[in-house]
Formats: structure tokens, sequence, C-alpha cells
């Protein structure tokens, strides 16, 4: 596992890591959420021991990473997929990275196919495009075999089939037991993959719980009701105590499912036209709770730049 115990990073006086306290779980993906400026880089690298916590304390497996005498063997790690001699070839790469960290030479060939990177392996790594060389970064993470994978951002340059890829290959490292740590600001990618979700604002912890949970807690979900009789229906509902927004033609109902509300109404001999569960997404839920935590926030153009367009 990693746990991490009051975790806190400054950088002279701003404060990158405030506090954090978590523990990342074998057997099940954990999403690592929060706006830029959150303090997810920063935290991931005290994991892998790049940055010196100036408190508190990280354990993978229950010691520091820094300590581990094979690294690639016990955390695979995907934090920046660039950052390699652009000299080398793909297959040189990893041979070297397999060499000083005890590995068989027998396992490069089994990433490099693994990864989709096996016809272009002897290749030098400066002419693969940005998509090629996040495979190779994720060959990297996966080349120990290790118990521990943390990848930040994965599916950067990757089009649609890697995508798919990337999410089945988490959840499958999940499935065999391990830990997965993956931050993503794709939120639609991200509630395909992750079942737990750390999510940071400002280096501080603003939830760390189920998808469900986190959706359910900070996004509203209601019934989509419609009628050709609104206004009584609208008014059996609200006399039934329940939350009702009408928008035009369309009842927003909160307080009760779709098929109790259904029986409610056919009950009293009114029809229906439509009767539909409106869930959240949680894009909805993450930009609702850290609204306040963003960094850099964006404003609509004036009406008047609109309107020369």
């Amino acid at each position: 596992m990693i746990v991490a115990r009051g975790l806190t990073k400054t950088f002279g006086p701003k404060v990158a890591v405030d506090d954090l306290s978590f523990t990342v779980e074998p057997g099940r993906v954990t999403g690592f959420l929060g706006p830029n400026g959150a303090g997810k880089s920063t935290t991931m690298r005290m994991v892998l021991g790049l940055d010196r916590p100036t408190a508190g304390s990280v354990t993978v497996n229950g010691h520091s990473y820094a300590d581990s005498p094979a690294p690639l063997r016990e955390v695979g790690a995907l934090l920046e997929a660039r950052a390699l001699h652009p000299g080398r070839t793909a297959r040189n790469h990893l041979r070297w990275l397999a060499a000083s960290n005890g590995i068989p030479r027998t396992r490069i060939d089994e990433v490099l196919d693994l990864v989709g990177l096996d016809a272009v392996a002897d290749q030098r790594v400066g002419r693969f495009s940005l998509g090629m060389g996040q495979r190779l970064g994720i060959a990297v993470a996966l080349l120990g075999e290790p118990p521990v994978v943390v990848l930040d951002e994965p599916v950067n340059g990757l089009d649609p089939e890697g995508i798919r890829w990337v999410r089945t290959l988490a959840r499958e490292l999940a499935g065999q037991g391990r830990t997965v740590l993956v931050s993503s600001h794709l939120m639609s990618e991200m509630a395909l993959t992750a079942d737990h979700l750390l999510v940071v604002g400002r280096g501080r912890m603003l939830a760390d719980c189920s998808m469900a949970a986190f959706i359910a807690d900070h996004a509203a979900s209601y019934v989509r009701v419609r009628s050709p009789r609104p206004g009584d229906v609208e008014a059996l509902l609200r006399g039934r105590g329940l939350e009702v927004d009408r928008q035009g033609a369309e009842l927003r109902v909160q307080g009760l499912d779709a098929a109790r509300i259904g029986e409610l109404v056919g009950g009293a001999g009114l029809l229906l036209h439509e009767l539909t569960l409106v869930q959240s997404s949680l894009e909805d839920a993450f930009m609702t709770l850290t609204a306040d935590s963003v960094e850099y926030s964006t404003h609509p153009a004036p009406q008047e730049a609109q309107a020369t367009r």
C-alpha cells in the first residue's frame, strides 16, 4: 500500500501540499484528482522519493521508496514520459533500466509487446510521437512487474484505442491485486476507470471516498418528468412534499425515485410523456467541489466581443 500521514511540502512561503493523509489500497484503481496547482504532482514526487517532505511521511509497502534496493520491482511509475535520452532506442532504454534493477532481459520484449512498441523497439526515441513516448513510459512502469503502479496523466497524447487500452490495463492491474494510483484531468475517462477517489485542492484533501459516494455527495441528481398537464403534476408532487423545479414543460423532481413518482402520477389519472432519472457526472461533482480551489479561473467573454465574431 501507499500510506501518507500529515504529508506537507513547502517551497519558500508557498504551501504546495498541506497535511495530506491517505491510503492507496491494493485491488482497486484509485483516481487522484485536482485542479492545476493542487499539489498532485508534488505529492506523487514525494511518494517516489523525488521530493523530500517538509513534514509528515509517505511509505510504500511499509518503508520509504528511496530505501528500496530495486525500485522498479516495487513501484512502477510514469511521471514524465519524455524524460529519456533521445538518442537511445526504446529497447536500449529499457535494457539499462532492467540491468540496474536486476530484471531479466526477457522481460524487455514482453513489455514492448504489451504496450504495442515491438515493431519500433529499435528506433531512437527522439523520433517518437507523444503517444509512442507515453507507451514507452508505461512500459518502464511495468518493467519490474511491480505490486504498486503510479501513473500521472497516462493517456496524454494517446488515440482513442490507446486510451481504452490504458483504461483496461489499469483495471486489469488492480484485478491482479496490485495497488494502482492514476492521476488524470480527463473526467470522462476517470469515471470509467477509478473505483476510489482522492481529490485535492490548494494542497489540501477535499475528498477521500468511493466514486459512487463522491458523485452522490457533490452533485445533484433528479427525475425529469414531462406531461401534457405539467401544472397538475407539479401540484400533485408538491402536495406530497417533493421538491419540484419547473423548466417550461419539464419538471425536475427530487426526493423520490422515478418508479414511485410514476406510481403517484398514474394513480392520480395523469398522463406521462417522460420519466427519466438524470444523474450528475463525475465532472459535475468535481467542478462543484473544487470551484473555490481553482488557481487560474476563466470568465465568459464580454457580450460585445462575442457579437463581433
